[in-house]
């Protein structure tokens, strides 16, 4: 507790600090804008613009990152959201999903999924427990995001090694950065979802008051067991329902040169998981061998309990989040960006009214960043970024174990920096990034051994007599959890040639490092999810001997990326080629797999270093048919090679191809899309092959224009609309989860 009042403490400071210095640097501009507010209000909608594009922490050059970028937002935003950021960005060059069921699916960049690509929310890291279990939630709600930007490729330099294949910016409103038009503005959103009974609602509003703005918002979703084609057996996925609701409240101080600002965020989450089984509960290790029948001190967990139960997840997350940016805020900088944030998470895995398992993940954050003036045609920004997070839940699936969870915290000091310049027509951009990791397991006596264990040791030897027990428990747990630590580095150069305002062509060459999760690390059990056993790196040898104990593996990526663009006439483009070799590259490698009575295959699996590589390509191309048509094709491929291991890596994402045509007639507009997904038959050695399939979209919007600047929009979004089977290889349930059958969502939106 004391810890965290410091924590918390340094946090306060450090804004109340930066409050002061901004009031000091700001005095004449108050005055000025007192008696000029419609001024104002002008250049601080021009800053945000310049704030989303330019200092998101992503994009930084006018012409563009050197690595392909997406951004979703505004009507395309609005009529691809789902109920999960998997299924929101599903379908964009590059990107797929792993999906598992209607409440959990990660997003996948080029074949790649967390812990390999970073999720933030505005510049900072989103804190759950996503990357520990593929039916884990990413904590966010698409329904109240104003944009979403993917980097594909290494940003490691500016996020750590967890961005060594990506990135997903999530761009919210809920710290006002600038002045509401008039004083006050405001959305709303209702939609209804056929497939899956879908019930969703949103509003927010902000407004000004002085130099502040006040800002509130909050969404709701309800959807049952979504419809599935009937060739997979039945109408609908049993246990894909979903509900969620989230709110925030914010404020922040707003002058002609940035803002700061604090928001609280509360998220809540029931979702259902398809496809469990209680089945591989008794499984556990002989050595080498994988047994799952009942004998000796071997008993079943799940004793009395069957697969009819509903078994869902109830999570539940509370976030702090102190953000600023700023001009001219101290002597030789340009800008100052500040990100702090507090993140409490929590969620419970329920099987009927059993308590089987539950996450925790109780994160702070802290991120300065300063951009110099030009220094010898250099233009670049210096950062430091600070993380601690507790983490808690791992291994524990036996309902019956009243032990207190061990907690596993990690500790990350990260300094970057990145430089810029143009000569001429060409734009060089270097970029390192040195990080200080480490990991430790604090020794819990109550997780050692429960507590009806020490109270009858206490009552036989009274307190003092038990000290020698409790010690030598300490030192099996030392023995066992042993500090980890790490220092990745990463360093990239990357440089973009201008032909024109038109072309441009830019070739990126990095290399990052990644340190292993908590997950990879000290895995040492069940994971029922994924219907597997898994044993980490440091815990694989606790299951035999002979396997090796890895304290010391650091995945190393050198990647090169080429991309071409073209970004203004009437055609346009944006295609990206990748080569990245990844030494001690972490997967999860088959030991021995067992058939259940069921006849569901349940596996025994070691996380092992190997080194890979994964090529590929994937981008778009979009033609201006005339004023009121647009034609885009766009596509991605990945194919992967483990070159010291007869195998492939499980989970890969297939090729797809696709072509979508936009059509406007002013208030009415429409989108038509096809992509076929194609057969992913290179596949690990206990995986089967993935059929292709056809996916057929439909968008259809209506504008009513009421008032200036009051806007109200219906529209129709049908989704597989040939209600075709579909399976994604990149879920770890492909078989037990397909994707939803056809769908239509109808959605009245309006802002004022």
């Amino acid at each position: 507790m004391t810890n965290k009042r410091v924590r918390i403490s340094v946090v306060i400071s450090v804004s109340v600090a930066t409050l002061f210095s901004i009031a000091a640097n700001s005095e004449t501009s108050q005055e000025e804008a007192s008696s000029a507010s419609n001024e104002k209000k002008l250049s601080s909608s021009s800053e945000i613009e310049r704030i989303l594009v330019t200092y998101s922490g992503i994009g930084q050059r006018n012409s563009g990152p050197a690595t392909p970028m997406n951004i979703l937002s505004g009507d395309e935003l609005a009529h691809r959201r789902q109920g999960t950021l998997g299924e929101t960005l599903e379908g964009l060059p590059g990107i797929h999903m792993d999906n598992f069921g209607g409440g959990a699916s990660r997003p996948v960049i080029r074949g790649q999924t967390v812990p390999r690509i970073e999720i933030l929310s505005d510049g900072a890291e989103l804190f759950d427990a996503s990357s520990a279990s593929p039916d884990h939630a990413v904590t966010t709600d698409p329904l109240l995001l104003d944009a979403i930007e993917i980097v594909r490729g290494p940003v490691a330099t500016l996020y750590g090694g967890s961005a060594m294949n990506g990135a997903i910016n999530l761009i919210d409103s809920k710290i006002p950065k600038a002045f509401p038009e008039n004083g006050a503005t405001g959305a709303a959103e209702l939609r209804y979802g056929v497939g899956d009974e879908e019930k969703s609602f949103a509003a927010r509003s902000t407004v000004s008051l002085g130099q502040f703005a006040f800002h509130a918002e909050g969404a709701t979703r309800d959807a049952e067991n979504y419809n599935v084609p009937s060739d997979f057996g039945s109408d609908e996925l049993a246990d894909s329902f979903s509900e969620n609701s989230s709110f925030s409240v914010g404020s922040s101080w707003i002058t002609d040169k940035g803002y700061i600002g604090l928001a609280y965020t509360r998220q809540e989450a029931e979702y259902g998981l398809p496809g469990h089984s209680h089945e591989g509960g008794i499984c556990h290790t002989h050595g080498l061998d994988l047994h799952c029948e009942e004998h000796n001190q071997y008993n079943n967990p799940f004793e009395g309990l069957d697969n009819s139960h509903t078994a869902y997840i109830d999570l539940r997350s509370e976030r702090i989040d102190i953000r600023g940016d700023y001009d001219d805020l101290l002597p030789g900088f340009t800008h100052t960006r500040l990100r702090f944030s507090h993140t409490d998470y929590g969620h419970d895995e329920i099987d009927g009214d059993t308590l089987f398992s539950n996450y925790g993940n109780n994160a702070y954050e802290g991120r300065i960043e300063l951009t110099h003036v030009p220094l010898l045609g250099f233009i670049g920004t210096f950062g430091i970024q600070y993380t601690e997070s507790t983490f808690t839940g791992l291994n524990r699936t036996d309902p019956t174990d009243n032990r207190e969870l061990l907690e596993y915290i990690t500790e990350n000091v990260g300094i970057f920096l990145s430089e810029q310049r143009s000569i001429g027509a060409f734009d060089l951009e270097m970029a390192i990034r040195q990080d200080w990791r480490k990991v430790t397991v604090p020794f819990n006596m109550y997780a050692a051994q429960s507590p009806e264990y020490w109270d009858f040791l206490i009552d036989l030897f009274g307190e003092d007599g038990i000290q020698m027990d409790i010690d030598n428990a300490r030192t099996r747990h030392e023995d066992t959890y042993l500090p980890r630590k790490s220092n990745p580095f990463s360093a990239s150069i990357a440089g973009t040639w201008n032909f024109d305002d038109d072309y441009s062509a830019a070739l990126s060459l990095s290399r990052s490092q990644r340190s292993p999760s908590v997950r990879e690390l000290y895995a040492q059990g069940n994971n029922l999810a994924t219907n597997s056993l898994e044993g980490g790196l440091l815990r694989a040898n606790t299951f035999s001997s002979e396997f090796p104990v890895y304290d010391d593996i650091i995945e190393t990526a050198n990647t090169i990326n080429l991309t071409f663009r073209k970004k203004t006439g009437p055609t346009q483009f944006e295609i990206g080629l990748y080569s990245q070799d990844i030494d001690d590259y972490i997967f999860a490698n088959l030991v021995e797999e067992e058939t259940l009575e069921s006849g569901a295959l349940f596996r025994y699996l070691i996380y092992t270093p190997a080194d890979v590589r994964f090529t590929g390509i994937d981008g778009q191309i979009s033609h201006q048919i005339d004023s009121e048509t647009l034609l885009t094709i766009f596509g991605d491929y990945v194919r992967t090679e483990m070159k010291d291991v007869n195998d492939n890596l499980p989970r890969i994402s297939p090729g797809r191809l696709g072509a979508r045509y936009d059509r406007n007639w002013g208030l009415l507009s429409a989108s038509l899309e096809y992509y076929r997904t194609f057969d992913q038959d290179r596949v690990a050695s206990y995986e089967t092959e993935t059929a292709g399939y056809n996916m057929v979209n439909v968008t259809l919007s209506y504008s009513v224009k009421r008032a200036e600047g009051q806007d109200l929009e219906f529209y129709i979004r049908g989704t597989n609309l040939t209600n075709e089977l579909a399976l994604a290889h990149t879920s770890f349930v492909k078989d037990q989860s397909p994707l939803r059958g056809r769908n239509l969502v109808l959605g009245a939106r309006m802002k004022f």
